[in-house]
Order: structure tokens, then C-alpha cells, then sequence
């Protein structure tokens, strides 16, 4: 979903009552999408940077060693 499909969903928020229910559906379908996508890069980011965290310190590590030998 694009910034502006979301701003457009947002600013429909008041209006929902006067919304058809397709449309609604339609709402609900993007922002579920939007909300796994979203979820799903949320991990992969978080597994990522735990990786990278890790590789930094084992060559922190070995770096120390090397300096303080």
C-alpha cells in the first residue's frame, strides 16, 4: 500500500458509517496486507540486525584479543 492509499483510508475514518460495505472490505483487505507485509519485514529486520550485533561482537572480540596479546 502506497502513503497516499493509507492517508485516503485515514481520512475516511469519520465517514465510515456512510461507507458502503465494499468498500469497506476493500479497506480491510489492504490494511491487512499491508499490516503482514509490514509484520513479516518487521522480523526479518529484527533477525537481521541480531546478525549483525553478533558478527560485530565475535570480531570485537577477536580484535581485542589480538590487541591486548
Amino acid at each position: 500500500m502506497t502513503k497516499i492509499e493509507l492517508e485516503g483510508i485515514i481520512s475516511q475514518k469519520s465517514n465510515l458509517k456512510n461507507l458502503p460495505n465494499a468498500t469497506l472490505v476493500e479497506f480491510m483487505d489492504k490494511l491487512t496486507s499491508d499490516f503482514e507485509i509490514t509484520k513479516q519485514t518487521l522480523i526479518s529486520l529484527t533477525l537481521h540486525l541480531d546478525k549483525v550485533e553478533d558478527t560485530y561482537n565475535f570480531i570485537l572480540k577477536e580484535y581485542q584479543n589480538r590487541v591486548n596479546e
